[in-house]
């Protein structure tokens, strides 16, 4: 699908205001046209994050997790089986041993994606019991559990939820509906006032950490110079931030750049550390962008293929030898990934030419679901994250679990709001979805293998009636031209250093090129030299094998390329069109 090229709009005396309070005259361009408005806005401090006093059950979590520390009881926290997940529960871990928990008392379980589905369910708690907890603590899961919070206080326990999912909502009154326990913690609960919607679920699991801190040093267990250094978990918190692609507002903007600047100066977690090392990544120049495609991607693959206790057991390792051995295992289970990811790809787009094909006239329909039994449970999200990346349709992807039911994951469209949409579709089709949930731009359900096509039928019902015909066409935006005084390394150096990810996204220019030389590099990428402002650059189009015309607008990235030791500036194609 050729996209359209959308200039964003720089407010002038914004970026002047930036300019004139030292900040670099390209980056005051760039940040007036995301959103800055004020210089204060880029102080990334602690003493500027968000306090936790407005996140609706921080304190009463706080005091929970005081009284069950002083009483030295068991805790065991749940986790999910993604990098956000498993962020989280080393968090929680790390943080909680920190604030004093006494040696023995903490544990941890992890769903099995493919045995036991998702969340806090009953037979979860049944595997927690073995730990014989007190408290189960849910991270990045729980805000949905209402059986297995049942279950759990049935069985004499409490049950704490930090989660940042959107709660269900009660078909008959239309309110949220909220599992029965003892503290909620999640900005999108009724009711929470928190500004940062946008929190992922290692960043409420730290918020939580926050408050139960300072209940203690109300309690005199430490004051505020000799209390522990949360801070040290930033990594951690970054980490799992940008590999959920949650916005990046303001606060989580503050959390990646504090996680990034100590992994820069070296304060990391020793699998952290060993997780840059596998993927040939830089520690000192640490960035974003190797969160959210190296190092994340690693510790998802354990979710996807195999175990995520070896991704969470890589976070909480103190040991570098056994961090960077399981650091290797990760990396030789996301080889596999990408392997299975492929061979998935290839057969997903038989599948949609197939359905184009029968489509005919009618063109690509406004949303997909699609399924085949050779499909993997493991990697259904990111095939459809490739699907809406190149269709920019809502689209969801199922594969048989081993209970015999289809386990769908959905990647959506700015404007189609997907948990809403299943929402919609289990009030119009009572049954089809067993279980559903997620956001505006990724959600999961699981039906049964004879309702698929009443779920694609329906799904495409509603995109037909909530999406106009322009929000169906992909819009590429641009910052505009780069001028040749920034077409350098410092530029590079200078852009990469700062926070960029979902909401403010990373820079992409656009200019007009003429085409001197074109090939095809590893059969599939398209290797450029263009005539740019003058001079001859080099530019690569990853997964594009087409040739292009003499003169084109290119819309790309800057890059700079390592090779045998020698750095190399290029230009990253994100699309071309006519000139």
């Amino acid at each position: 699908m050729t996209p359209t090229l959308r200039l964003r709009d720089v407010p002038p005396r914004v970026a002047f205001a930036l300019e004139q309070a030292g900040v670099h005259p390209l980056l005051a361009r760039l940040f007036a046209a995301r959103g800055v408005r004020h210089p204060d806005d880029l102080d990334d401090g602690l003493g500027r994050l968000l306090a936790p006093d407005a996140l609706k059950g921080a304190a009463e979590a706080g005091r929970l997790l005081a009284d069950t520390l002083e009483r030295g009881e068991r805790i065991c926290i749940v986790a999910d089986y993604d990098c956000d997940g498993a962020t989280a529960c080393a968090v929680g871990l790390r943080g909680l041993a920190m604030l004093g928990a006494a040696p023995g008392t903490l544990s941890h379980v992890v769903p099995d994606r493919q045995v036991h589905g998702y969340g806090l369910t009953p037979t979860i708690v049944d595997l927690a019991l073995a730990h014989r907890p007190q408290l189960l603590v849910t991270v990045d899961n729980g805000i949905a559990s209402e059986a297995g919070v049942a279950h759990a206080r049935a069985l004499g326990l409490q049950v704490l939820i930090t989660d940042h999912h959107l709660p269900a909502i009660d078909p008959d009154t239309q309110s949220a509906r909220l599992p029965a326990a003892d503290v909620i913690v999640n900005p999108n609960q009724p009711g929470c006032e928190f500004p940062s919607k946008a929190l992922a679920g290692v960043g409420v699991m730290f918020y939580v950490l926050l408050g139960t801190r300072a209940e203690l040093r109300r309690r005199g267990r430490f004051d505020a110079a000799s209390q522990p250094r949360l801070d040290a978990l930033l990594d951690l918190v970054a980490l799992g931030t940008v590999a959920d692609v949650v916005k990046l507002d303001d606060n989580n903007r503050r959390l990646v750049a504090q996680g990034l600047r100590r992994i820069r100066a070296g304060r990391m977690q020793p699998g952290v550390a060993a997780l840059f090392a596998a993927a040939g990544r830089a520690p000192q120049r640490a960035s974003a962008f190797d969160f959210g495609f190296a190092l994340g991607p690693r510790i998802n693959a354990a979710g996807r293929l195999s175990d995520m206790s070896l991704g969470i057991e890589c976070l909480l390792t103190d040991d570098p030898t056994r961090a960077a051995a399981l650091a290797k295992q990760l990396d030789e289970i996301n080889r596999e990934r990408r392997e299975l990811e492929a061979d998935m790809r290839e057969q997903a787009a038989l599948l949609v030419d197939q359905l184009m094909a029968d489509e005919q006239a009618d063109g690509t329909p406004p949303a997909l679901a699609l399924f085949d039994a050779e499909f993997h449970e493991g990697v259904v999200g990111i095939v459809a994250g490739r699907l809406k990346d190149r269709l920019h349709r809502p689209t969801f992807v199922f594969a048989r679990g081993s209970d015999g039911l289809l386990k769908g994951s959905g990647r959506s469209i700015p404007g189609f709001h997907l948990r809403d949409a299943l929402d919609l579709v289990s009030k119009r089709h009572p049954g089809v979805l067993r279980r559903f949930g997620g956001h505006a731009m990724a959600a999961g359900c699981t039906i049964g293998e004879p309702d698929f096509a009443t779920f694609d039928t329906a799904l495409q019902q509603v995109a037909r009636e909530w999406l106009q015909p322009e929000a169906l066409s992909r819009t590429v935006a641009t910052d505009g031209p780069l001028a040749g005084e920034y077409f350098c390394a410092d530029t590079v150096t200078r852009i990469d250093a700062q926070v960029w990810g979902a909401g403010f996204e990373a820079p992409v220019f656009c200019d007009e090129v003429e085409v001197l030389q074109q090939r095809l590099v590893g059969e599939k990428h398209l290797k450029l030299r263009v005539r740019h402002a003058g001079a001859i650059r080099d530019a690569i189009w990853f997964g594009h094998a087409d040739p292009l015309p003499p003169r084109v607008r290119l819309a790309y990235r800057l890059n700079l390329d390592e090779f045998q030791g020698q750095q190399r500036l290029q230009m990253v194609v994100e699309t071309a069109l006519p000139a």
